[in-house]
């Protein structure tokens, strides 16, 4: 189902702001309406299925444009490391690379629990 000029609208401004309230103010913009008024009204249109489907629908290019992938993630590490190592910082590309591995699942880290349980001790008032 097709949104109204206005609600396609409130979408827009609901993207930018983040603000429902707002969205509706400059949507619709209601001359005499109270704030209460304007609260349950850009409320009602949040709460709408074909509101909040737009909504995803506009959210969904730029989500999936910011999406950082595993691939990426080793290029710009493999990146770092090479410009650390150009620039005879060692240390940098050296953690650069271990940074990579463990992105990659090279490195299992192992966390044991050794002897029994730490007690609790609770530091009570004497009574004398």
């Amino acid at each position: 189902m097709a949104l109204t000029q206005k609600q396609e609208s409130f979408c827009l401004v609901y993207i930018e702001t983040g603000n429902a309230t707002e969205s509706y103010r400059r949507a619709f913009k209601p001359p005499t309406a109270s704030e209460a008024t304007i609260n349950r009204k850009a409320k009602g249109l949040m709460d709408t299925d074909k509101i909040q489907a737009r909504i995803e629908e506009l959210r969904k290019p730029v989500r999936d444009k910011a999406q950082i992938t595993l691939e990426t993630h080793l290029i710009d590490l493999k990146r770092l490391r090479d410009l650390a190592e150009t620039d005879g910082k060692y240390s940098a590309a050296v953690t650069a690379e271990v940074s990579r591995g463990r992105a990659s699942g090279l490195y299992v880290e192992k966390i044991e629990n050794i002897g029994p349980p730490p007690q609790i001790i609770i530091n009570r008032p004497r009574g004398d």
